[in-house]
């Protein structure tokens, strides 16, 4: 199949990257000036994996250009349940990831401002996703973008030549890997839970519409109907499930294991975004062999959205703020975590595409940015999602599709999107109260 021509989009803009002087209303006067710039800070992580290897090589280059910062790392395994318990009091850390489940109104109540939009926005790409009034509160760590990260080697083996392009074009890709591989052709990682979070960030390439999420998708009352995105997006998840093109057994996945059997070929594809890929290619015997697709889409326009990944920020509670704005600026701009580590794109604006992605330049895709919601109804989704509780970002109805395909209940996934739609129609009209 001949993929059609897809131009990259809003990442190819060139800007110089300078590191930000100043740190916010308590910060030192001392901007950049690394000898005027002391303390011990706590960074907090929700990476275990590599808080002891690479993160202290991160700290060892730090601590040449600042001498008299002294930097240490706590790694938490479950960041946004810990994390929220540690921020009902002082005691969280230095620099932080903001929590997702912290609402954007209550964000200045826990970090320090970084600086204005107005000062930011030429610099860093993601910033305004937890901007409060114009005041940045956090850098993301990387740009991520979502999608399919696949096995190259299980599709050649299945006769798979070209990247399926639409829903159709994908089924038919798992059917042939599983008729003729021993692969599990699409892991969902069903138990972890999170893991089916996940598709719900493709959903913009489902609608093929940067415009979707925000602005169409809260004035409709259709949002789980037949032919709209959300219902497109997970009939692909109940239909790979009812054709028996998952795990046999669903309940018992587990998610580190998954990772090593998608880089050996046990496993031929996740729905996953970019920070996973360098964890799987890390196990990979041949990194070659791992790729990423956009998810599929019977949109006229394919294209991947582009999300800020967790935000680095400042506890509003610290005593070291200048040290912690220090290490901030030192991280975004001069570690190349984004790319090393995230598998992502760097927030620094004029940041190259990661080499994983260059075979779209050609006849790849257009990464975008999710348009922003209207003055005024910023998180307006979120509130008909809460109001509703439909459960975008949870695992529940996910659950359900799977839990219906593989015939464990009676549901058909038409009962299940007509209840969501239901909730869906019913909070939205209470949100608009």
């Amino acid at each position: 199949m001949k993929m059609r021509k897809w131009v990259i989009g809003a990442v190819a803009s060139v800007l110089a990257v300078s590191l930000l002087s100043g740190c916010g209303s308590n910060s030192s006067e001392a901007g950049n000036d690394p000898n005027q710039i002391s303390g011990e800070i706590t960074v907090i992580t929700q990476r275990t994996d590599i808080v002891d290897t690479v993160f202290q090589d991160y700290a060892k280059e730090f601590e040449k250009l600042y001498p008299d910062v002294k930097v240490n790392f706590e790694a938490l395994s479950d960041y946004e349940g810990q994390i929220k318990v540690r921020m009902s009091t002082k005691d969280y850390g230095d620099v932080l990831l903001i929590p997702t489940s912290i609402p954007i109104k209550d964000i200045p109540d826990f970090f320090e401002p970084l600086g204005s939009y107005d000062e930011m926005k030429d610099q860093y790409t993601g910033i305004e996703e937890r901007m409060v009034d114009n005041q940045v509160y956090g850098i993301p760590v990387a740009i991520t973008y979502s999608g399919i990260i696949y096995n190259k080697a299980v599709f050649k083996q299945a006769g798979i030549t070209a990247i399926p392009r639409t829903t159709e074009q994908f089924i038919s890709a798992l059917q042939q890997v599983k008729q003729k591989t021993q692969a599990v052709p699409l892991y969902t990682n069903y138990a972890s839970g999170w893991a089916l979070t996940q598709w719900e960030s493709d959903l913009t390439t489902v609608a093929g519409d940067p415009d979707y999420v925000n602005i169409k998708q809260p004035a409709s009352d259709e949002n789980f109907v037949a032919g709209q995105p959300h219902y497109d997006l997970y009939k692909v998840m109940y239909d790979a499930a009812k054709n028996g093109l998952i795990e046999k057994d669903p309940t018992t996945t587990d998610w580190e294991t998954s990772k090593a059997d998608l880089a050996s070929g046990k496993i031929a594809t996740m729905v996953l975004g970019s920070w996973a890929i360098d964890q799987v290619k890390s196990l990979a015997t041949n990194k070659d062999d791992i790729g990423f697709m956009p998810f599929p889409t019977n949109a006229s326009n394919v294209i991947v959205p582009l999300a800020a990944d967790y935000n680095l920020a400042i506890n509003v509670n610290s005593e070291n703020k200048a040290a912690a704005r220090a290490w901030i600026d030192w991280f975004t701009n001069k570690s190349n975590y984004a790319v090393e580590q995230a598998g992502s794109i760097s927030p620094a604006k004029g940041a190259e595409l990661p080499a994983i992605l260059k075979e779209y330049e050609q006849d790849g895709v257009e990464f975008k940015t999710i348009t922003p919601a209207k003055a005024g109804e910023e998180g307006r989704v979120d509130k008909i999602d809460k109001e509703g509780e439909i459960g975008l970002w949870q695992p529940d109805f996910k659950k359900r599709i799977i839990e219906a395909a593989i015939g464990n209940t009676n549901e058909s996934y038409d009962d299940i999107m007509k209840s969501l739609n239901e909730a869906w129609t019913k909070a939205r009209a209470a949100v608009a109260q």
